[in-house]
């Protein structure tokens, strides 16, 4: 194959690293593909573990989570007025003091908040808030609300912490690529079911890769590059594949794991990920209508897999080395709805969890009597101001204005 040929497909560097592995259907392929020396086996990715260090997970709840009926306000009168219906009585909640219950479906919770492995951050949000699912959360994907941002904040980190593009840091465990881990130096191992994961691609680029592997070592930089993604693609893949077939835990992750088994399953095998991000998948949250038993599922998962989660990296030692900071696009209108659910709203509450993690809430709870526009929460957090604080606090890691496109106020949340 030519590499006039190679052009025509439209196969070119800059345009992989634009669009992430996913969007060519090359899903899971690491950094590595950049260099010859992409890890084949777990045994030789565990050489770097020592090095690896803390290590940040991010879950994201989309279809905006309600966390007014997640962390629930049972002190102020204000939110029963509002939610005469669906607000819950204090009864049935899990009390975690004398303002605020979680939901009856968050026993984990409880017991993380209760031990202090749990930070709730109130009110977070952003300015000029939008409602709709796809540009707020782009906004909480890029750290830059109204911006056009084209990479990710956690591909941005990637790239801050590790500027030559070291193999397999930035791991995305779904269908497709997030746009939170864009990165302009590190192409994230993107992958779903990991005994199924190999190499994909669309037919026109499937094609043109298989071609690529055949012709051999060349100077010509682009062409190089292709070269090395299609003799590297099958390692990545192998990597993942090994380290699930070699995972057994007692622990119960309950119904819906969210994929935290896997993120386990690469810590203990020796990858050297720094980050991963995870998501509780297909607008799962948007609660519109007889929200109260599905919004209790919902948050039953959720909190038996985090609290698993935590378990398990407990006994694979390296609970100490994890931080989990669990979000959502939005949250939910103050108001209750004529169909017993919830719309489109705008602050809410974040999660931190980690044995390095001091416990509690932080930031300024926003008023149930004086709302925002649209019968909202008004924010009074910034959410980057949670970001900025596990990078910098967590991660230790300064640069934060390149990453996050301005300095932010973290909060005093980790021992």
């Amino acid at each position: 194959m030519t590499s006039k040929t190679i052009v025509n497909n439209k196969i070119k560097r800059r345009e992989i690293l634009r669009r992430g592995m996913a969007g060519l259907g090359i899903a899971g392929i690491g950094a590595s593909i950049l260099k010859p020396s992409a890890f084949t086996s777990v045994a030789e990715a565990a050489a770097l573990a020592e090095a690896n260090g803390k290590i940040l997970v991010i879950l994201e709840l989309s279809g905006g989570n309600d966390g007014l009926n997640t962390v629930v306000p049972y002190g102020d009168d204000a939110y029963y007025r509002h939610r005469p219906e669906i607000g819950l009585p204090k009864s049935q909640l899990r009390i975690l003091d004398d303002h605020f219950g979680l939901n009856p479906g968050m026993s984990g919770f409880e017991e993380l908040f209760k031990d202090g492995k749990m930070a709730i951050v109130h009110g977070c949000g952003y300015e000029n808030p939008s409602y709709s699912h796809f540009t707020s959360m782009s906004y909480w994907h890029t750290a830059a609300p109204n911006s056009g941002e084209e990479y990710g904040w956690v591909g941005r980190l990637a790239d801050n912490l590790d500027s030559t593009g070291s193999s397999n840091f930035l791991v995305n465990v779904a269908a497709r690529q997030s746009l939170a881990v864009r990165s302009q130096q590190h192409v994230p191992v993107v992958f779903d079911e990991p005994s199924r994961f190999t190499r994909e691609a669309f037919s026109q680029e499937k094609e043109a890769l298989s071609h690529i592997a055949d012709v051999g070592d060349i100077d010509n930089p682009s062409r190089r590059f292709l070269l090395d993604i299609a003799r590297s693609a099958n390692d990545a893949s192998e990597l993942v594949r090994e380290a699930w077939s070699n995972y057994s835990s007692p622990v119960d992750y309950g119904v819906n794991s969210l994929d935290l088994p896997k993120v386990v399953s690469l810590i203990e095998s020796g990858m050297p990920t720094k980050l991963y991000y995870v998501s509780y998948r297909n607008n799962a949250f948007d609660t519109h209508v007889f929200q109260n038993n599905v919004h209790r599922r919902l948050l039953t998962y959720t909190s038996d897999a985090v609290s698993a989660f935590v378990r398990d990296l407990e006994r694979i030692g390296r609970a100490d080395d994890v931080a989990l900071m669990i979000f959502s696009e939005f949250g939910r209108r103050v108001p209750e709805n004529v169909t017993l659910g919830t719309d489109h709203g705008a602050a809410n509450v974040m999660f931190v969890v980690g044995n390095g993690v001091k416990g509690g809430h932080y930031g300024e709870v926003p008023s149930l009597t004086k709302l925002a526009e649209g019968d909202n929460l008004a924010y009074t957090t910034d959410f980057r101001r949670v970001y900025q604080t596990l990078i910098s606090g967590w991660l230790e890691h300064g640069g934060s204005d390149d990453i996050l496109r301005g300095e932010f106020k973290t909060f005093d949340m980790f021992s």
